[in-house]
């Protein structure tokens, strides 16, 4: 697919999702699906190479999660080769990103693609969540199908600040894994079925928790 096509997908898709973005928004896009089509060519970044396919399941789906971030610092957990984290930091330059994994081959990736695309409002740490003990935790952690809610709630629970939030975005309902964190003090959930265009026929939801005052 060439450039012109894929900038229209991509804006049509985010229309569809009722948000509107601007040309050079949509160009950084663009470049992002690029460049992680021409580095999948030697590094294994993603199981989906084919762009059309690229544009729901990457970005489309990233883009999805927009209207659930709170506050002015965000942290994508697990965040592979980029996503959510890079498509959020695009469209929301005034939000400050981190997006952290523990590969360092995804890692080096994201860091060529906030360079290329002068993302300043992003920064990549190459950690493990339990690990990573940041000065200052954040308002939203967002990690897409990383874990299990309970594990996850283990792993990066702390990056949470009181009152802020954990997205944990999923396929099909979650029932088993909400099940097991029912009675979990110190938190409370609620649950969204999302529509991404282009991936109609698979079912996703995000999980909002929400961390409580001690």
């Amino acid at each position: 697919m060439t450039t012109e096509p894929l900038a229209a997908s991509i804006a049509a898709g985010a229309e569809a999702l009722g948000q509107d973005l601007s040309a050079a928004e949509t160009s950084k896009l663009v470049t992002l699906l690029s460049e992680l089509q021409r580095w999948g060519e030697r590094v294994n970044l993603t199981g989906i190479r084919e762009p059309r396919k690229m544009v729901s399941a990457h970005v489309l789906d990233s883009l999805a999660v927009r209207p659930f971030i709170e506050g002015e610092r965000v942290i994508d957990v697990g965040t592979g080769a980029g996503f959510p984290g890079l498509p959020l930091a695009i469209v929301e330059p005034k939000i400050e990103f981190e997006l952290l994994d523990s590969n360092g081959k995804k890692i080096s990736f994201v860091n060529h693609i906030i360079g290329q695309l002068g993302i300043s409002n992003a920064k990549a740490v190459k950690a493990r969540a339990e690990d990573y003990a940041p000065g200052k935790r954040f308002d939203t952690v967002i990690a897409r199908a990383l874990a299990s809610t309970a594990k996850l709630l283990q792993m990066a629970g702390h990056l949470v600040r009181e009152d802020g939030v954990l997205l944990a975005l999923k396929g099909k309902h979650p029932a088993e894994e909400l099940a097991a964190i029912e009675h979990l003090p110190g938190w409370e959930y609620s649950v969204t079925e999302l529509t991404v265009p282009g991936l109609e026929s698979h079912a996703r939801h995000v999980i909002r928790l929400r961390k409580l005052a001690a």
